[in-house]
């Protein structure tokens, strides 16, 4: 008989243990031993504006009907707040260790907190304590602030050639990363490479990934040969690949050729990790970054921000679908922070404005701001008339679609010879025409929509830290970030600004390349 009421009193005890844990977090024990996936997309600088804009655009040039929902539209849950420990307006080093860390820091910070301690991120939490796969796509270089947050600590993001090591498995955790997509080969290899080159080291980080057992990938013929739903699977990993020397191209400026788009990638990467996984007992975590929808935010440029967007939402419909087909599996969708502050009207007069925008005006641009200002800068500064009939037939009628230039745009754009005053001539052609609005070059301070779906997706409804998003993460796998963080406080975390000025300077004339063809 006592052995009967032990046993009785024994499973209340775990019931009730059992209840308390599902009600704290809406999570269940028996559900986090389950095999589950985690697909974590962030949006670079993608906020609600830019949303609308899109959404405005492919309604009307497509003719939908005036109801017409976004992949994005359709899985709307919330909001997320994006403030960083130090300023009011993030970056997106600090955004993303918000996500990765579940933790505030400071900006340019790269998963570590305020006292520039390494913080455990869940990627590496779902890797040594799931036994799971992990992987990072992003369309900037895979070293950036981003992808970096979660598979690197160092104390400021222009440390790209430390994060590059982190990356490869060079700390006391080892290589926790299955799967890398993206750009940022420079970073890889060896400064004796001037030409392919970004280090400030000798280092061959290329080589070492490979001894290291990695699978290179540096062409699209090599993309598209891997196996993402055979045996071969599981046998390509671990993957390092990297499709440009810096970040990506914009997809206004993608050759389809030469680089896989965003929702090429996520779906590789989503085959590959689902076959590699299909006979295990723990799924994979992954995630996906549209990066440049925050660059070309930078630039002012609403050609090239729409067609990030709309190849974002080509992404989220390819997640959505596996998702679909895998109910052990959700999908979360955030950006960072907003880029530009853009908004969908520009007054252009003194007079009371116009209650317009016109989406059309964007409809014909053909390459980036980036993009033409290269070429254009490229063109010989002595010969004006040359120059001025450049920008009129082609820069102007062929490249931006405008039809109505006026002789005193031509001749403003076509003599400026410095890059940032003539990217915002550029911007002022385009964003005029559209009569969309921008208050910045820099980050705002505004909420960004939070989407979800698919497993426990409707735990993120509401407003949300952007914190909470990282610990939802948390709660769906089980985690403990804290002993991750214990494992790695004594690695190298280079500080001083030396280290980091010399960085900086690399990135920032890395940045100005534009890494354009000589003839596209």
């Amino acid at each position: 008989g006592r052995v009967f009421w032990v046993t009785v009193l024994s499973l209340v005890v775990v019931s009730v243990v059992g209840m308390v844990w599902l009600y704290s977090d809406g999570i269940s024990w028996m559900q986090r031993s389950k095999k589950r996936n985690v697909i974590l997309m962030i949006s670079d600088g993608f906020g609600p504006a830019s949303e609308t804009m899109a959404r405005n655009y492919v309604q009307q040039i497509n003719g939908l009907p005036i109801g017409y929902k976004s992949p994005l539209d359709e899985i709307l849950v919330g909001s997320s707040r994006t403030r960083s420990k130090d300023s009011l307006v993030t970056d997106s080093a600090a955004g993303a260790t918000a996500f990765s860390c579940l933790m505030k820091t400071y900006n340019g910070a790269i998963a570590v907190a305020e006292d520039k301690m390494p913080c455990g991120t869940v990627l590496e939490a779902a890797k040594l304590q799931r036994g799971m796969l992990t992987g990072l796509v992003a369309t900037s270089r895979i070293t950036h602030a981003t992808p970096a947050s979660f598979s690197a600590h160092v104390t400021h993001r222009e440390m790209e050639d430390l994060i590059a090591e982190y990356q490869i498995g060079n700390y006391s955790l080892g290589p926790v990363v299955d799967l890398m997509f993206g750009g940022g080969r420079c970073h890889f290899m060896p400064n004796t490479h001037a030409n392919v080159s970004c280090r400030m080291d000798a280092r061959d980080l290329w080589s070492e990934a490979q001894a290291a057992g990695f699978n290179t990938l540096s062409t699209r013929k090599q993309f598209d040969a891997l196996d993402s739903h055979g045996s071969g699977a599981a046998k390509a990993l671990p993957i390092l690949g990297a499709f440009a020397s810096s970040h990506m191209d914009y997809e206004i400026d993608r050759d389809a050729a030469a680089q896989p788009s965003l929702a090429e990638m996520s779906a590789k990467a989503l085959g590959i990790l689902d076959a590699a996984t299909k006979k295990k007992n723990a799924g994979f975590f992954l995630m996906i970054e549209g990066s440049r929808i925050d660059m070309a935010a930078h630039t002012n440029d609403p050609a090239a921000h729409l067609r990030d967007i709309i190849a974002y939402w080509d992404a989220i419909a390819v997640v959505r679908k596996f998702v679909e087909e895998h109910p052990d599996t959700v999908l979360i969708s955030v950006s960072d922070h907003e880029t530009g502050g853009f908004s969908t009207a520009k007054q252009l007069t003194p007079e009371y404005p116009e209650y317009l925008w016109n989406p059309r005006a964007l409809e014909h641009v053909r390459h980036s701001i980036e993009y033409i200002s290269y070429k254009l800068l490229a063109q010989p500064a002595d010969d004006q008339e040359a120059r001025y009939k450049y920008v009129r037939d082609t820069v102007f009628a062929d490249w931006l679609g405008v039809k109505d230039s006026k002789h005193e745009e031509i001749i403003a754009v076509a003599k400026e010879t410095e890059s940032i005053r003539l990217r915002q001539l550029l911007s002022d052609v385009i964003s005029n025409r559209a009569q969309v609005g921008w208050a910045t070059h820099g980050h705002s301070a505004v909420d960004v929509n939070l989407y979800a779906y698919g497993l426990n997706a409707h735990l993120l409804r509401g407003n949300q830290e952007n914190t909470d998003i990282g610990q939802f993460i948390v709660d769906q796998l089980g985690l403990d970030l804290g002993k991750i963080s214990g494992k790695i406080k004594a690695d190298r975390v280079i500080q001083g600004t030396h280290a980091i000025k010399e960085s900086w300077l690399g990135r920032r004339d890395l940045d100005a390349l534009d890494h354009y063809p000589a003839a596209h």
